[in-house]
């Protein structure tokens, strides 16, 4: 491993800014890279621009790989499918999910028996709202002017359950998540302590655009940025060759 270095990306493609920390970590000696910075501009009705091509070679490398689907990852941080089953009813919304949960960790026990991130953002276990996160900062913000913007994060990590001797931890890589309101939009933050680039990231960055949306249409607002900040980038797959078909999809998309 050579020394690590910090890297900035942004744009308006979610699939042009994700390729670029990828082929960073392909073309580059070093497995890693510390800080990743990723900024993410450019929506329709919360979903990020994106190259249908690249999206496909990912989710197929993926599948090959014995890994979810990028929307598979993205559906452990916002759950796009109950949500729009629930039409918009914020409170049905989160009490359907809160009783399927068992159900959503059963379909993969080993990945999520520890928790999921969505889980952690409206039931955490203590705290106003019964441990919602999300619907206490929803609330607080639409019941007047001028709420301080410290309030407005939500937490994933749990010293309680997370401050463990493992040598391994699955869960949770995502630390907490923060929502600025800037003049009628909405940015997103998200902070990681380590992320694989090739099996969750893509997935990591969709799931939070997605929160992100929920979060400014409940609060009357607008998705205008999604910002995420990885302690530690990681290199996380075996020979190139294994992935040559989604190397030559993400060149073509990176200018």
């Amino acid at each position: 491993m050579s020394k690590l270095i910090p890297l900035l990306l942004q744009g308006n493609n979610l699939s042009r800014v994700w390729s670029e920390g990828f082929l960073y970590l392909v073309d580059h000696p070093s497995t890693e890279m510390s800080p990743l910075v990723v900024s993410v501009t450019g929506f329709t009705d919360g979903e990020p621009y994106e190259d249908e091509e690249l999206r496909t070679a990912l989710d197929k490398s993926l599948e090959e790989n014995g890994n979810g689907t990028v929307h598979t990852v993205a559906n452990t941080i916002f759950p796009k499918s109950v949500w729009r089953f629930c039409q918009n009813d914020r409170q049905l919304f989160f009490q359907t999910y809160k009783e399927n949960i068992p159900r959503y960790k059963a379909w993969a026990s080993t990945k999520n028996h520890r928790g999921m991130y969505f889980e952690r953002l409206i039931d955490f276990g203590e705290g106003p709202h019964d441990g919602n996160q999300l619907d206490f900062i929803i609330t607080e913000f639409n019941s007047r002017t001028g709420v301080r913007r410290s309030m407005l994060q939500a937490s994933i990590f749990d010293p309680k359950r997370d401050h463990v001797r493992s040598a391994q931890l699955g869960f949770p890589c995502l630390q907490h998540v923060t929502f600025v309101p800037n003049d009628g939009g909405l940015i997103i933050n998200a902070f990681y302590a380590t992320q694989q680039i090739f099996e969750k990231a893509y997935g990591n960055y969709l799931g939070l655009c997605r929160l992100g949306h929920f979060m400014a249409h409940e609060m009357g607002l607008t998705l205008e940025r999604m910002n995420c900040v990885i302690g530690v980038e990681k290199l996380d797959f075996g020979p190139k060759s294994k992935l040559s078909s989604l190397i030559e999809a993400a060149r073509k998309v990176v200018p």
